[in-house]
């Protein structure tokens, strides 16, 4: 039996940033956007309007003041987790612009694209709409509207970290609360799918992989040295080869090698929890010998899955886990403000139960609240609700024996 270490109410890691923060950071990229156009003599290499709002360039005399407020920011969301008694805080990715901002703002190397696809047209998995989903992007049932997904990155030339992705910001948490900090990182593979170019510095979107899963290996060695015991790696563009024939840029199989690559940590402590999540949705026709071959060439520890809609692939997805690995179980959506029936939500529990023992289960939503910054599907007190459902039903399944 797997043990999950207490980790039994999680949640993915992105949080609805407050308004103040949201303001702040757009107010110091602008003012240093408009420092650099001034001294261009074009300004076509600018970023997009909503890319400068959040992840532009910011000056050294605005990033003291960016970060004061940052640090407020991330002391009222912990206190916040903390009321709801969770067993695992983060600081609600509240200095990214987006998951992918871990490598981006900390490495050397990438570049922003025109496009705001991170993958290629041919490459985006396909909602029951019809209509392709990009990198990121969210459809909100019942709005008949999406979210845009973020910009497009591309790897132009030498990778080089000049300083840590996310094992400074998140050892922060630790000296903010008893709770449990949780990490959160893109995985190598779906770095490299959605930012190789062809023609460029990199011969294979493999070379480019397998590069990066060395970055990350390294991050995920250095967020354990400072004491942080769950770290989640997300790579969502398993989605198309679980619900889909098609192949990406990165093949399922050299996806796999990568993300195996990062995650194959040497001496790592029994109570350390890697996990990794490979889609937020399931679709209707699960490919289940790519699913199992998914969940046992990944050494991780836990799977992220999604369990909220009651579709019949979500429960063919829990029972490829092999049963030496923990779970964690979606049973909120993060897009839609109301409150899911606990009558429901429990019947999908006792059918979970059936399949796995109820222990090596967790809880969690389906997928973060704002994996965009300033582009969260709901508000901070819906989120907050959703959240404080997520524990009533850990309660009601496991008593106060968290």
């Amino acid at each position: 039996m797997a043990d999950t270490f207490k980790f039994r109410i999680d949640h993915h890691g992105s949080l609805v940033r407050p308004p103040e923060l949201l303001a702040a950071r757009a107010a110091s990229s602008s003012a240093s956007s408009s420092a650099s156009l001034s001294e261009s003599s074009s300004a076509s290499s600018a970023a997009p309007d909503d890319a400068v709002a959040w992840s532009g360039p910011v000056s050294p005399g605005d990033k003291s003041d960016l970060s004061a407020i940052e640090d407020a920011a991330i002391a009222e969301v912990v206190r916040k987790q903390r009321k709801l008694s969770l067993t695992v805080v983060t600081d609600g990715e509240f200095r990214r612009a987006d998951l992918r901002s871990a490598v981006f703002d900390a490495v050397h190397g990438f570049k922003r694209a025109d496009s705001h696809t991170g993958l290629a047209e041919s490459e985006h998995p396909i909602a029951e709409s019809g209509h392709p989903i990009a990198d990121g992007e969210r459809w909100i049932a019942g709005s008949e509207r999406w979210i845009a997904g973020p910009e497009r990155w591309i790897a132009e030339g030498e990778i080089k970290p000049y300083r840590s992705l996310v094992a400074d910001d998140v050892a922060v948490i630790a000296a903010l609360t008893q709770i449990p900090a949780k990490a959160t990182l893109p995985s190598p593979a779906y770095l490299a799918a959605t930012t190789f170019q062809p023609g460029g510095a990199w011969s294979s979107p493999r070379e480019l992989g397998e590069f990066l899963a060395q970055i990350i290996r390294d991050e995920i060695q250095a967020i354990i040295s400072r004491g942080v015991r769950l770290i989640q790696i997300d790579n969502h563009g398993y989605a198309q080869s679980l619900f889909s024939d098609r192949e990406g840029s990165l093949t399922f199989e050299d996806a796999l090698a990568v993300d195996a690559l990062a995650v194959t940590i040497a001496d790592k402590p029994f109570n350390v929890r890697i996990g990794l999540c490979p889609l937020t949705r399931a679709g209707s026709e699960l490919n289940m010998a790519a699913a199992e071959k998914l969940f046992t060439t990944i050494p991780v520890d836990r799977w992220v899955l999604p369990y909220d809609t009651g579709a019949p692939a979500e429960s063919q997805l829990l029972r490829a886990v092999p049963a030496d690995r923990d779970v964690c179980l979606g049973i909120v959506s993060p897009l839609t403000p109301q409150l899911e029936d606990v009558d429901t939500v429990m019947d999908r529990m006792d059918h979970a139960a059936t399949i796995r023992d109820l222990e090596d289960i967790a809880i969690s939503p389906s997928a973060g609240f704002s994996e965009r910054a300033g582009h969260p599907a709901i508000s901070a007190e819906d989120q907050w609700r959703k959240l404080t459902h997520v524990e009533t039903i850990a309660r009601m399944c496991w008593g106060n024996e968290l």
